[in-house]
């Protein structure tokens, strides 16, 4: 029989024919939505990169007296081009070809970094090259050591070019291992150092292309800051033979609308950490505040303690999706930090589409390193909900790595097409108030 003039398979070509612009419409709504419904901007699939002739009047630092010298800290002159650059209107401050050395950089309104291809930005190993001043660290307003480049206040600020940043933590590192050899109990702000990039206060944010590398503390921190793009940038620092500590790819505090896309982030502590305060009243300090609307897509995750991870300084996180990713050799996918000291909420927060392989899919436990509730006589609850795992292929050692106490309420976990292997395949659905199993494929046994 011929098909093609089947009166069936014609009426059914018809229907079809109608209903393609709502199937499709369907399929792209579901896509372009947050965990809580709500649809994605279309601010989040702009993803043109911004180009160099956009930026402003361009400065190269060695036309303004900076040398070709990458033995010497010409952090004076580096910033008086900078300084410059802002005094006639803004521009693009150029780091050409080589290897140049910096302490603290500080970016004013207009002006941009671009650093060039086979351009290093090194930062001095010597903490007296970075300025203590007003600052933010660990959820917690304080003076601190600033970072090799800082904007505050400055929208529409940008970092580009295909060069490196380059922390050059080595001394730092040591010097904090030697301090914990000391004190197991040190804290991670006893041992001076610098992060590599800080932006505070700053809207319509754009880090592209570059390589950030070597930290001495966190490699990027983002505070309070609105409509932050970060597409394709490398971020490094070792764990071995030296592990380089407390340097988080990329450390989001109080901000609303992100988006990190095609970047490779491998770090010795988490690669992507929400923060927002901590503290048995944290959540009464304007200081502090939620992460809101964040997306996370077409990453690569090499060594890290954690992909994802919610706290330990934070109080709300909100409408967080982590998509298309792959991972390996990561600690934790997602990592939920319960911190007994702290009134925290997570929910909303879906991470889909991922392959590769982790010690653990899920972590969630408390979190009591430098637990102190501060004459507080009842302890904060805290509350984890609406948590969506879906759509993963991954090899790991613990499939369900979760024991909370009576201050952790979880609450609405749903795991969906996962196929999963793993050495310890256990799970406690009594932890999780209404914990969903849907086609869960744990070494090849479907487990409900």
């Amino acid at each position: 029989m011929d098909i093609s003039l089947s009166p069936i398979y014609k009426s059914l070509s018809f229907v079809l024919f109608l209903l393609a612009p709502f199937i499709a419409l369907a399929q792209d709504t579901e896509g372009n939505l947050f965990p809580d419904g709500t649809k994605i901007p279309k601010w989040f699939s702009d993803t043109s990169k911004v180009p160099l002739e956009k930026l402003g009047k361009p400065y190269v630092i060695t036309d303004f007296g900076v040398s070709a010298d990458s033995t010497i800290v010409q952090t004076k002159a580096i910033q008086q081009v900078i300084d410059r650059a802002a005094e006639n209107g803004g521009g693009v401050i150029i780091v050409p070809k080589g290897t140049f050395m910096s302490g603290a950089l500080f970016f004013k309104p207009k002006t941009h970094l671009y650093v060039a291809d086979r351009a290093v930005l090194k930062g001095s190993d010597n903490i007296a090259d970075y300025p203590k001043i007003p600052s933010r660290m660990e959820g917690q307003n304080l003076d601190y050591f600033a970072a090799l480049i800082n904007a505050y206040g400055v929208n529409g600020f940008t970092i580009s070019g295909n060069g490196v940043i380059d922390g050059n933590g080595l001394r730092y590192w040591k010097a904090f291992w030697k301090r914990r050899e000391e004190n197991p109990k040190c804290t991670n702000l006893e041992v001076s150092r610098p992060r590599l990039v800080f932006i505070w206060k700053c809207n319509d944010v754009q880090v592209q292309d570059v390589k950030l590398r070597n930290a001495g503390f966190w490699s990027s921190h983002y505070y309070q800051c609105h409509n932050v793009k970060i597409l394709n940038v490398r971020i490094t620092s070792p764990h071995a033979p030296v592990k380089a500590p407390s340097t988080d790819a990329i450390d989001l505090d109080v901000c609303t609308n992100v988006l990190v896309k095609g970047c490779y982030l491998s770090v010795n502590d988490d690669a992507i950490a929400l923060k927002g305060g901590k503290g048995p009243w944290a959540d009464r300090d304007p200081g502090n505040g939620g992460n809101y609307n964040i997306l996370i897509e077409d990453c690569e995750f090499g060594f890290c303690h954690a992909a994802l991870t919610c706290g330990s300084e934070a109080i709300h996180n909100k409408n967080i999706l982590m998509r298309n990713c792959s991972v390996n050799d990561a600690k934790r996918l997602l990592w939920l930090k319960m911190r007994p000291d702290t009134p925290q909420k997570y929910e909303f927060v879906t991470v889909e589409n991922i392959k590769g392989n982790a010690y653990s899919l899920i972590y969630v436990k408390p979190w009591t390193q430098f637990f102190d509730l501060q004459g507080r006589k009842d302890v904060p609850l805290s509350y984890s909900e609406n948590i969506t795992l879906r759509n993963i292929n991954l090899t790991c050692e613990v499939f369900f790595d979760i024991d909370v106490n009576e201050y952790d309420k979880l609450s609405k976990f749903t795991f969906e097409h996962l196929n999963i292997t793993a050495k310890n395949a256990s799970y406690n659905k009594g932890l999780v108030q209404d914990l969903s199993l849907i086609d869960v494929k744990v070494n090849e046994l479907t487990i409900r």
